[in-house]
C-alpha cells in the first residue's frame, strides 16, 4: 500500500493512499483531508497506512457527531432513565451546538482540546462553565465514541487523547459534632426529624432512604438492608436496585435510630387508623405520605433546605449528613474496608477517593501509637 500527502491550504493536507484490492480486483482509493502541519498529515498517513495494515481501518462515514449521539442515547444503551436524561442535556446543550456538525469520524483531539476551552470561557447560553460540569459533558461523548470503537465505527477514541479539564478538589460539607448536636435538638418535632436522624445514623443515600420498606429493618435485631433505590426523572419516580453492586447491604443501627423508628411506625399506624386506612400494607414504605405513596426526592432536599433555615442549621445538603456520618466512622478509628461496605462504594478506593484527606487527620492517634510503641522497646 502507498499513499502521498498534497498541500491543499494554507494549513490543510490532502491524504491519498491505496488499499488491497477488494474482493473483485477492484483497486479502491482512498482520501482524508488533514488540518495542521505537515508533519500532523504524515503522522496520520502513517496511522490510516498501519491500520489497514492490521485490518483496523474503518471505512468513511459522513455520519455527524449530533446524528450518532442522538441515536445512541436513542437506541439501546445501558444507562438507567435518570442518567440518560442528564446525558441528553448535556449532549443538546454541550456538545451538539459545538461539536455536532462535525462528522464523527473527522473528530480529532485538537477539536475536542478547543471544545473544552469554549465551554470554560462562554459555556452554554453564554453562561461559563465549571470545569466539573465540562468534565461531565467530555464523558458523556467519550462514552459514545467508546461505542462506536467498540462497534468499529471509529478506530479510536479521540476523547481519550485529551482528557476532561482539571477539577479543584472541593471540601466537602460536613457537620462537626457540635452541630450534630444542634441538629439534633432542633429537628425534634419536625416533619424530617425521622429521617434526618436515619440519614446521620446509617448513612445511607437519598434515594435509598425514600425507597426503604418497613419489611426492610428488624426492629428486634437492630439493622436494616438496602435492597432498592428511589429515582426521579421527568417521567415521573420508579424503584431500581441500589447505586452500585455492592448497594445491597446490612446496616448496623445505634440503639438511638432503632427508637426513632418504633416511634415512626407507631405514629404512621395512628394515622392511618385515624384516616380509616387500615394496617400497614406488607410493601409499606417507612418514609411516605399520609396514604403511602413515595416521596419525591427533589422534594425531600428542597424541604431540607428550607428546615436549615427555618431552624437555624448548617447550611448543608441533605447529602451531607451521609458525609457526616462517615466521618464519625473514620474519626472514631474505622477501618476503610468496614467503612466503604457501610456505605455501599463500589470499592474501597471510592471511599478513599472521597474522604482520604479525612483519614490523613485521623492518622495522627496511629502515629502517636508508633511513637509509644518504639519508645517501650527503646526501654528494653
Amino acid at each position: 500500500m502507498r499513499g502521498n500527502i498534497t498541500r491543499r491550504g494554507k494549513s490543510s493536507w490532502r491524504i491519498k493512499f491505496e488499499l488491497a484490492p477488494d474482493s473483485t480486483g477492484k483497486r479502491r482509493t482512498r482520501y482524508v483531508t488533514v488540518r495542521g502541519k505537515r508533519q500532523d498529515a504524515e503522522r496520520e498517513l502513517t496511522r490510516v497506512l498501519s491500520a489497514a495494515d492490521a485490518g483496523t481501518l474503518v471505512e468513511p462515514s459522513k455520519t455527524t457527531i449530533a446524528e450518532y449521539l442522538r441515536a445512541w442515547l436513542d437506541g439501546t444503551n445501558d444507562l438507567s432513565p435518570k442518567t440518560l436524561e442528564r446525558y441528553r442535556e448535556l449532549a443538546e446543550r454541550q456538545i451538539i451546538p459545538h461539536l455536532g456538525s462535525i462528522a464523527l469520524q473527522k473528530l480529532r483531539p485538537a477539536a475536542v482540546h478547543d471544545w473544552h476551552g469554549i465551554l470554560l470561557k462562554d459555556g452554554a447560553d453564554g453562561k461559563k462553565l465549571s470545569a466539573r460540569t465540562v468534565g461531565h459533558a467530555h464523558r458523556v461523548l467519550h462514552r459514545a465514541l467508546q461505542r462506536a470503537v467498540e462497534t468499529e465505527i471509529l478506530s479510536r477514541n479521540v476523547a481519550s487523547v485529551i482528557g476532561p479539564p482539571k477539577v479543584e478538589e472541593r471540601e466537602i460539607e460536613i457537620l462537626n459534632p457540635e452541630q450534630i448536636a444542634a441538629m439534633m435538638r432542633a429537628i425534634v418535632g419536625h416533619p424530617l426529624q425521622y429521617i434526618s436522624s436515619l440519614a446521620l445514623a446509617s448513612g445511607m443515600r437519598r434515594g435509598e432512604l425514600l425507597a426503604l420498606r418497613w419489611t426492610d429493618i428488624d426492629l428486634d435485631g437492630g439493622f436494616l438492608r438496602v435492597e432498592r433505590a428511589l429515582e426521579e426523572t421527568k417521567a415521573g419516580l420508579r424503584f431500581k436496585p441500589p447505586k452500585t453492586k455492592h448497594g445491597r447491604r446490612t446496616i448496623t443501627l445505634p440503639a438511638s435510630a432503632m427508637v426513632d423508628l418504633r416511634a415512626l411506625r407507631r405514629r404512621q399506624l395512628e394515622m392511618r387508623l385515624q384516616l380509616g386506612l387500615g394496617r400497614l400494607e406488607p410493601e409499606a414504605l417507612v418514609f411516605c405520605t399520609h396514604d403511602g405513596s413515595p416521596l419525591s426526592p427533589d422534594n425531600l432536599s428542597r424541604d431540607w433546605r428550607r428546615a436549615c433555615a427555618s431552624l437555624k442549621l448548617p447550611r448543608v445538603m441533605f447529602h451531607a449528613l451521609r458525609h457526616t456520618h462517615a466521618s464519625v466512622l473514620i474519626a472514631g478509628g474505622g477501618d476503610v474496608v468496614t467503612i466503604s461496605r457501610r456505605l455501599g462504594h463500589s470499592s474501597p478506593i471510592v471511599t478513599l477517593r472521597v474522604y482520604g484527606h479525612l483519614f490523613g487527620r485521623s492518622d495522627t492517634t496511629t502515629a502517636n501509637l508508633i511513637e509509644a510503641a518504639m519508645r517501650t522497646t527503646g526501654e528494653r
